[in-house]
């Protein structure tokens, strides 16, 4: 450590109380720790215009916001952007192990404040081959950036911070405070500029909010559905187009098809069926699509960890996320009673008869399909039927009573005409099962409602769920799931 160059941050600090004009203010640190940091920037163009800070807590904190302050005032955007926890221990002269923990919420901070400014002043020159990256922090991602930059184009990372909750467990998510750190980590270690967005607000409203609703009228939502249809992935692509990049690169495991069609590209079928994600991708709009690359659509996953191990990546061997992002940490009653003000409601577990089996602790605990936690005994498995909200019951029956042929789908957009459907999906992990839109022959364009007719029959078809419209291995519609029922 050179003592000099820390005693000069510390006793000369580098904009210490300045907030420009306009600025946007990242803030890491606070109460936990002790320490906090806040760095306020103003982007103008390419170029960080203004910067300054404050800081509260150890010497090592205020040198820390001094040091990121001096390292991004006046720079390129995108120079900006590759400064991280090394580069400001490095202009502090190499901080000690016990002084890192500043340098560490000084980038935090300035990383909050940057991606802020920059999604509302930045306007970079278009490059034809700059390419936005959407880094989680897991081996995917990594995977999608490492072949970006192998193929000459410049890769810039960008993830997005959606859930902050005291019971969050930030190190399974991939959206948390502790994820955008390993992300960024990743992306300035493969040479990448890095830019966090704060889209906590847009999350909870568009997201969240209407999986607590939707579980209060007795639906089984599709979180990830909505987020990547219409939170995510076009606040990327808003984003991209201000770094003057054409292009939005994700780790989706999805193909695209037809991109030259007047009506604009499809989802197609990943090479890989179990990883598969077209599924939760079906409600991109076709402008949207038209601008996403997904270079692992043509892999496996035991390709895409040995291309990470193969590249020395540190992610090459860490673990898929499983749960919803949200839920990292916590379960799903847990949730709904927090955020939801929905609490344990005993009602009652009916046959189709309306003959009482048993109790449960709240209908939007269960969804149509479900085998497992009834706490009904029987003969025979018991499945969910249904569920209704108003008189918080649970319907429960055998197999064969779970089986629909026709199903009502409200809401729909075919991107092609209805009579290319022949396959529909109605659950992510589930198989594709033979169909077609019942009717005259559909125009391609939004409808109320129609129904899809099965060749075979599916267990249940969950109201809230989203109904995959198939043309092969291509998505030519979809639309939300309204009810079943068998053909007499």
């Amino acid at each position: 450590m050179d003592p000099e160059r820390f005693r000069h941050h510390l006793e000369s600090p580098t904009g210490r109380g300045l907030i420009p004009p306009g600025a946007s203010t990242g803030a890491a640190g606070g109460v936990a720790c002790g320490d906090l940091v806040r760095i306020s920037l103003v982007v103008e163009g390419s170029r960080v215009a203004g910067a300054g800070f404050d800081a509260a807590g150890c010497g090592a904190a205020q040198a820390a916001g001094s040091a990121a302050v001096a390292l991004v005032r006046g720079r390129p955007l995108l120079e900006a952007a590759r400064v991280g926890v090394h580069e400001i221990s490095e202009e502090l002269g190499g901080l000690s192990p016990g002084k890192l923990h500043a340098a560490e919420l000084a980038a935090d901070a300035l990383h909050r404040a940057l991606g802020a400014a920059a999604r509302e002043h930045a306007a970079l020159a278009p490059a034809p081959r700059r390419t936005l990256v959407a880094l989680s922090g897991g081996v995917d991602s990594a995977v999608a950036a490492l072949l970006v930059a192998r193929s000459g184009e410049e890769a810039v990372g960008v993830t997005l911070e959606l859930w902050a909750d005291a019971e969050h467990d930030g190190e399974r998510s991939c959206c948390s405070a502790s994820a955008v750190r390993g992300a960024r980590a990743l992306a300035h270690r493969m040479g990448m500029a890095h830019f966090t967005l704060d889209l906590r607000a847009e999350f909870r409203a568009g997201v969240v909010d209407p999986y607590l609703a939707d579980h209060a009228a007795g639906l089984t939502p599709n979180p990830c559905v909505r987020c990547n249809g219409e939170v995510r992935l076009d606040a990327m692509l808003d984003f991209a187009e201000r770094l003057g990049a054409p292009r939005l690169v994700t780790g989706h495991y999805a193909g695209v098809a037809e991109r030259e069609h007047p009506a604009g590209p499809l989802l197609r079928a990943a090479a890989d069926p179990a990883k598969d994600q077209t599924y939760m991708l079906a409600g991109l709009a076709p402008e949207s699509l038209a601008r996403l690359r997904f270079p692992l659509g043509g892999l496996l996953k035991p390709e895409v960890r040995a291309l990470a191990r193969e590249a020395a990546l540190p992610v090459a061997a860490k673990a898929d996320s499983q749960d919803l992002c949200f839920l990292a940490g916590t379960n799903r009653p847990t949730f709904l009673r927090r955020h939801g003000g929905m609490p344990e409601r005993p009602g009652e577990i009916v046959d189709r008869s309306g003959r009482v089996l048993g109790r449960h602790r709240g209908h939007h605990g269960y969804t149509v399909g479900q085998r497992r936690g009834i706490g009904v005994a029987s003969t025979e498995p018991l499945y969910v039927l249904a569920t209704d909200a108003r008189q918080n019951r649970v319907v429960v029956g055998g197999r064969s009573e779970l089986g629909v042929s026709s199903v009502l789908v409200r809401g729909a957009r075919l991107l092609r005409a209805g009579d290319r459907v022949d396959r529909v999906k109605l659950r992510y992990r589930a198989q594709a099962l033979r169909g077609r839109v019942a009717g005259a022959p559909l125009a391609p364009g939004r409808h109320g409602r129609l129904t899809l007719d099965l060749e075979d029959a599916a267990d249940g078809a969950a109201p809230g769920q989203l109904a995959c419209l198939m043309d092969g291995e291509l998505v030519v519609g979809w639309g939300t799931i309204a009810g079943g029922a068998t053909r007499g």
